[in-house]
């Protein structure tokens, strides 16, 4: 009998796991194929064009907007299909960037499409094609994670599988083709600046893979080529943060959900007035050192040294603050005696994967400069600065995981439940008189106990029998003071004051590091590169080995960064 009740269950989860390894299998084939055709783009392989690469990556995304376009006609003629509802993915704050970042890649896309009117006579048509697939793809894909990304699929799973992992695939080239396109700009800068510095010895052809032809308006098309490359950090931010959305979403298909009650998280400005005003002093003078060093790099090798000095200097002052809260926001969770969340959650398990995934790519980079100082038989004076920041880069990173980690699987403090149920009894002439608060009086003192007060729990809540006013108020009197003087039961008021220090203090670190990651993420997503600009990595490595090191990692580095902020805004509003 246990064997004939245990077989349909059996029977059901075998083919959804059949349908998830296939559909997985042929997604990593979908991006490889992809893969491979960027790479011989890259290179001039014999036959194959960028006409070729684009024409794969639009029959992608066609794919993906019939799909797309299938599953919204299906939910809108069967609302009551899909019931259950992923509370923790697709939070509201994680739509309004992923939108910000879609409004700009749509200014990206009008960018290109003047770009090619421009230059039409020697472009292939799929670089005017391309773009506005692309456009009316980001306009559908955000309207689709706004009203979607919570779903959980009940219904033609095996046919969701593949939809939705073709979807995550599909950002996934575009992605790369992202990264591979503004890695290209940045390499053709890079060789100049080196050569300001002294490193003539490096040889290397770079091709920018430039229009063979004229352009029509020169003034056009110099806004347009610049106004590309400084939009496509946005332009892969976008495409990355769809792809994990996509995923969870892929995970969640045919999954059990347990209901229970979830806390809404809010962002609140109240209380974090000292992280945010140090937030936003790292924020606006990494603004000004980033503008410094496009100005001054490459210009001559005194103002490229004190370009790369300056730079270096306000990172290394920047992580060791990082570092040092990170480590008391670590300090006071060990204090603390809260149990850890572990639930099943395919969003928050994504989430710290991907921090300890993408922290790879920095620390590969800092190894690889440690090793160059130390390697290395000359020293120019700036790039004994690169040590200290190199150790600083994997320090931090290491100490920031583990607060963040250790936050999103914390539980959500909830209520006292001593409050909720406080019964108050004492004695009197032989009777037992029974003193509850009412429920209603307790909870309007929250905000008073949220400034560390202790709440009046017995004014006008007491009630005596109906002898003499004055006998009732003489034996209110007395036993007040019989309370008052029992502490144990109200200890919880001395906890509370001590806790809303500590969730104030976690709170200005969340909101403090919060900036300092958004500030750390500018440098590298608009050119502000030391890694490229060193120079001294080229030399121990060479040339090539260093630059397709760096290619490799540091689009990881500057996802990170933005992926790092994003956890902290999640941590401040759970806090």
């Amino acid at each position: 009998m246990e064997k004939a009740v245990g077989s349909p269950s059996l029977g059901c989860s075998y083919p959804q796991k059949n349908a998830e390894i296939l559909s997985s299998q042929y997604g990593i084939n979908l991006f490889l194929a992809g893969l491979l055709l960027t790479f011989a783009w890259a290179v001039h392989a014999v036959g194959i064009s960028k006409s070729h690469l684009l024409s794969y990556l639009i029959t992608l995304m066609l794919i993906q907007l019939l799909w797309m376009l299938w599953y919204l006609c299906r939910s809108c003629k069967q609302r009551r299909l899909i019931r259950d509802k992923d509370t923790h993915a697709g939070a509201r704050w994680l739509k309004c960037g992923i939108t910000l970042f879609a409004v700009i890649t749509l200014v990206l896309d009008s960018f290109k499409i003047g770009y090619y009117i421009d230059f039409s006579n020697c472009l292939s048509p799929t670089e005017g094609i391309f773009p506005v697939t692309h456009a009316v793809h980001t306009i559908l894909q955000v309207y689709f994670l706004w009203c979607h990304a919570k779903d959980i699929i009940q219904s033609f799973k095996t046919l969701e599988r593949f939809g939705v992992i073709h979807s995550v695939f599909t950002n996934l080239l575009l992605w790369t083709n992202g990264v591979l396109t503004e890695s290209k700009h940045q390499l053709n800068e890079h060789k100049e600046r080196l050569i300001t510095l002294g490193f003539g010895n490096i040889t290397m052809v770079l091709d920018d893979h430039a229009p063979q032809c004229n352009c029509t308006t020169t003034t056009l098309c110099s806004i347009f080529s610049q106004g590309i490359y400084y939009l496509y950090p946005f332009n892969i931010e976008y495409h990355i943060l769809a792809s994990t959305m996509l995923y969870v979403l892929w995970k969640n298909i045919g999954r059990k959900v347990e209901h229970h009650q979830q806390h809404k998280t809010l962002f609140k400005f109240h209380g974090i007035t000292v992280g945010m005003i140090f937030g936003l002093i790292i924020l606006t003078s990494t603004i000004a050192i980033v503008v410094v060093y496009l100005i001054q790099i490459g210009r001559s090798k005194i103002k490229s040294e004190l370009a790369l000095t300056m730079f270096y200097l306000h990172a290394i002052f920047v992580l060791a603050l990082m570092c040092t809260a990170g480590i008391v926001a670590l300090l006071i969770y060990r204090l603390e005696d809260r149990s850890l969340d572990n639930s099943k959650n395919p969003a928050r398990k994504l989430d710290a994967e991907l921090l300890v995934g993408t922290a790879a790519g920095s620390w590969l980079l800092s190894w690889g400069s440690i090793l160059a100082i130390i390697c290395a038989q000359a020293h120019p004076k700036y790039t004994w600065y690169n040590l200290p920041y190199s150790i600083l880069v994997i320090i931090e990173k290491y100490i920031q995981n583990l607060f963040i980690i250790e936050s999103i699987h914390r539980e959500q403090e909830k209520v006292n439940d001593d409050i909720k149920t406080l019964r108050i009894v004492t004695i009197s002439r032989g009777n037992t008189l029974s003193l509850t608060p009412l429920y209603k009086e307790i909870y309007n003192d929250r905000a008073a106990r949220a400034d560390g007060e202790v709440p009046c729990l017995f004014k006008g809540s007491m009630c005596g029998r109906e002898n003499g006013g004055g006998a009732a108020k003489e034996e209110t009197s007395h036993e007040n003071s019989s309370v008052m003087h029992s502490g144990s039961d109200f200890s919880f008021c001395s906890r509370n004051s001590v806790t809303n220090h500590k969730r104030r203090i976690l709170k200005n670190i969340a909101a403090f590091l919060f900036l300092c990651n958004l500030s750390l993420w500018i440098p590298p997503a608009f050119g502000c590169r030391p890694e490229y600009d060193n120079g001294l990595e080229e030399i121990v490595f060479g040339f090539e080995p260093w630059i397709i090191v760096v290619n490799l990692a540091m689009p990881f580095s500057i996802f990170y960064r933005m992926h790092s902020a994003a956890s902290l805004f999640e941590v401040n509003c759970k806090t």
